[in-house]
């Protein structure tokens, strides 16, 4: 791969790479819009994610191009003049990354040339656009050589989308990635970032990425709507309760104050919240104990509640968890990412993963009438330098 990237920017740039550089996307094994809501999350870092080959320039102008999108070419800008346009396309992720490292002082002292490769599919749910993020960060750590932690990066990302893209994320998805652990998965707790590893080890079982192919945009999709419905219902209880999220909540003070939320829709959003973090507490002390079938109860329970309270999953991706579900093998399956399209992750029996992605995708197929493509993945590391 790293071949491949410097061949690929000296034919665009005519001139050598400094370096080859890499960061990986993410799946969450369990957790699912939690993040915003001062919630647990469940996820890891995989081994596909995003390349850059980087090289910093003698001006002021950052110049972009995407081997996943040639045909958009190099996208040129101005170090000084970094501001969202639309017909910079996914060259605003990077963009924006940059804008936020330079409005907080760090030394980026000259333009960049940067190639990019990522093996994620775009708009799978994968975190392809914090994949980006995290990566763009760590190549002006690297070539420019000053001091920002990884955690850092993941903030640095975040705010770049939340204020430059215009996606009210949370911190999950650059987290995951600039803190990936080969092997592990992270239980974060988003209220304070406060985390701990945890070793995924399924033995005999396979974490499969069944890519829908339908595809979103999380600034287009209602994910904004379903933030400003949890805080709408958040900011009634607060009337009654002395909490600052949804994540403080039990199951049990959930249900003696939903009443006072006073909407069943803003109600349903809320009991996932609250719901679907206590699943990810105790998903995560089903995996300490060796009890994976509990943690693929878990999972399912999971998707019921992201199709039927949250309202976010689409045929797509309930066609793919209820076939999941039919086949011999299947341990646990669920939506994950923002939903709207993008991925399901399910844990299936090593003996029983080929058979499974046959006929997971033959029925998508017939039922949906395009294929979905699957992934057997391990848990990666973070950012790292080839």
């Amino acid at each position: 791969m790293k071949e491949k990237l410097l061949q690929e920017f000296f034919k665009v740039f005519g001139r050598e790479a400094q370096a080859v550089y890499f960061a990986p996307g993410r799946v969450n094994l369990i957790g699912e819009h939690t993040d915003y809501n001062g919630g647990h999350v469940f996820p890891c870092a995989l081994t596909i994610g995003t390349y850059a080959a980087a090289a910093k320039n003698a001006d002021n102008t950052l110049r972009f191009y995407s081997m996943n999108f040639e045909e958009l070419g190099v996208i040129t800008t101005e170090l000084s003049n970094l501001k969202k346009e639309e017909a910079h396309d996914w060259a605003n992720y990077p963009k924006g990354v940059l804008k936020v490292m330079l409005d907080a002082g760090y030394p980026i002292t000259s333009g960049m040339d940067i190639v990019y490769f990522g093996n994620i599919p775009n708009s799978s749910g994968l975190s392809s656009s914090a994949s980006i993020e995290v990566l763009t960060g760590y190549v002006a750590r690297e070539l420019f050589g000053f001091d920002v932690s990884f955690v850092e990066l993941a903030k640095i990302g975040q705010k770049a989308e939340n204020e430059f893209i215009g996606v009210n994320c949370g911190i999950m998805d650059q987290f995951s990635i600039a803190m990936g652990k080969a092997g592990h998965a992270i239980f974060l707790d988003t209220a304070d970032l406060s985390y701990e590893y945890a070793p995924i080890a399924l033995e005999d079982a396979k974490i499969v990425i069944a890519c829908s192919n339908k595809k979103r945009g999380l600034g287009d999709s209602k994910y904004n709507e379903r933030r400003s419905e949890c805080e709408a219902a958040l900011a009634k209880l607060r009337t009654v309760l002395d909490i600052h999220s949804l994540g403080e909540l039990s199951e049990e003070e959930f249900e003696k104050n939903r009443s006072i939320i006073g909407d069943p829709v803003k109600e349903r959003r809320a009991k996932h919240a609250v719901y679907e973090n206590q699943r990810t507490i105790k998903a995560v002390a089903a995996l300490k104990a060796n009890d994976i079938e509990q943690f693929g109860k878990l999972m399912i329970a999971s998707h019921d509640s992201l199709r039927d309270d949250y309202e976010v999953t689409g045929i797509e991706l309930d066609t793919l968890v209820s076939a999941a579900l039919s086949q011999e093998g299947v341990i646990g399956s669920r939506m994950t990412g923002a939903g709207f399209g993008g991925c399901t992750v399910s844990i299936v029996k090593t003996r029983a993963v080929d058979a499974f992605i046959k006929n997971v995708g033959e029925i998508y197929k017939d039922k949906i009438g395009y294929a979905a493509d699957f992934y057997v993945v391990d848990a990666g590391c973070g950012p790292y330098t080839l």
